[in-house]
């Protein structure tokens, strides 16, 4: 009897620390760590106007279909993300142009978010270096 525990105890062990391709799980992706690239810190946009949000990853990688990536505004230099500015993107897109919204602020900053649900669980970037500034249209 004692036998029986012990070798159900292994066989449940082994299980634990299996690597994840023998239970049919997908290997963990690498770590994700993006750089914002634009806009830039200190730059001045304008309500309504369109710019292209560009970023880059720390490493290159081809993110499979079930990871996520996503964008929040925040008007406060970083202390909260309020405004989702994206819907879910493919997270090997680089890219995208954002119309943006009036809410004039000195300290705006985007975060970035990304996760491989249920390998890897979402991640927070924010992107504080490059802080900008959103200023009212021209002539409002």
């Amino acid at each position: 009897m004692k036998t029986r525990g012990f070798v159900a105890t292994l066989f449940l062990l082994a299980f634990a620390v299996a690597p994840s391709r023998l239970l049919g799980l997908p290997p963990p992706p690498p770590l994700y760590t993006p750089t914002l690239i634009s806009p830039v810190a200190g730059q001045v946009l304008y309500s309504g106007q369109i710019v292209r949000v560009e970023w880059k990853p720390t490493i290159h990688y081809t993110w499979p279909s079930w990871c996520e990536l996503e964008f929040w505004l925040s008007l406060d230099g970083g202390r909260t993300y309020t405004l989702p500015i994206t819907p879910s993107l493919d997270p090997n897109t680089r890219f995208f142009y954002w119309t943006v919204p009036n809410t004039p602020t000195n300290a705006a900053v985007l975060q970035i978010r990304f996760g491989c649900e249920p390998v890897r669980p979402e991640g927070f970037y924010p992107q504080t270096a490059s802080a900008f500034v959103i200023a009212n249209a021209a002539g409002q």
